[in-house]
């Protein structure tokens, strides 16, 4: 062992005999993490396996890669994630941005009161469940709901907003932006609170407006935590909002909505094909992986700027 190595080892037992109450803190997240998240890994084996539940995982017979080609071969599973992907897109597309375009706005408004009031408003849909929202939305979208009382004057029968194929992915759309666009808000603005004012100040002197200062002064500041949240976000593409759809949907809006998660839920507890659903599941956390990979290559590359 070279003397250099030695060097480094002593220092790192050193640190970590000042500072071990922090790494004791670190112990119950470590945990956590190894219960619910590494060790439940091990049942991926049923994927391989013609899982039968009163047999249990070890008893039931290997089938290799079966389930995977019954995936690739379903013509219903790429309908499916045609549907996630859209979906996810559609989100990226039009919700990503609208934090960033909030946080920017508020961080403008001067009188500190309305500030918070808009920030308390726009962040308290996200403690709803999505079935609370949905209740909310239902009122407001139902067959007798509130629109469809404003516009029965007009209306020879309601717009059945929930049935219609080439409504109900606006209406996902939608309601993600009103429930989690306040969460990114706050996200955002905490990065634009860490902009040196200086900087602003020598733009007025400069002679630079408002939008001149946000162009050139508040966005390249805050790039980088742009790039962390689309990182992340891309790493919940194949998600594309399960509990919001599971609550949403239903029967008639199949063709369009129908998501992995909801495909895998289905599946795998309603029709108890357990192989089968963690084939799919396996199969979408793979694809999660690589976008992340991608996504992370694709910044650094383009904005260079990453997450590692």
């Amino acid at each position: 062992m070279s003397t250099n190595t030695k060097i480094k080892k002593q220092n790192n037992w050193t640190y970590f005999k000042k500072n071990y109450e922090f790494y004791l803190l670190l112990l119950p997240g470590l945990l956590f993490i190894a219960l619910f998240k590494f060790l439940p890994m091990g049942g991926l084996v049923i994927a391989f396996k013609d899982f039968n539940i009163f047999d249990g995982i070890l008893a039931s017979p290997w089938v290799g890669l079966e389930h995977f080609k019954a995936v690739f071969s379903d013509e219903y599973f790429f309908q499916v994630f045609r549907n996630t992907l859209l979906i996810s897109t559609y989100k990226i597309a039009f919700t990503f941005p609208l934090p960033i375009i909030v946080a920017i706005l508020l961080n403008e408004v001067k009188n500190m009161t309305f500030k918070k009031n808009i920030q308390t408003v726009i962040y308290l849909p996200h403690f709803l469940s999505w079935v609370i929202v949905q209740g909310l939305f239902v009122t407001i979208l139902g067959s007798t709901g509130i629109v469809n009382q404003i516009l029965e004057p007009f209306i020879s029968e309601p717009i059945r907003f929930y049935m219609d194929k080439s409504l109900f992915r606006s209406i996902l759309v939608g309601t993600s932006a009103w429930k989690e666009v306040g969460w990114g808000t706050i996200v955002y603005l905490a990065a634009i609170t860490g902009i040196d004012p200086q900087l602003y100040e020598a733009a007025v002197v400069d002679g630079a407006n408002k939008w001149k200062q946000i162009i050139h002064i508040t966005i390249p500041s805050i790039t980088s935590t742009i790039v962390l949240m689309f990182i992340l976000r891309l790493g919940y593409v194949l998600e594309a909002g399960f509990s919001q759809v599971i609550v949403m949907y239903n029967s008639t809006v199949y063709e369009v909505a129908d998501i992995i998660g909801t495909y895998v839920y289905r599946t795998g507890l309603g029709q108890m094909n357990f192989s089968y659903g963690t084939a799919v599941g396996i199969f979408n956390s793979v694809v999660a992986f690589v976008l992340v990979i991608s996504g992370n290559l694709m910044c650094k590359k383009a904005l260079g700027k990453s997450i590692w």
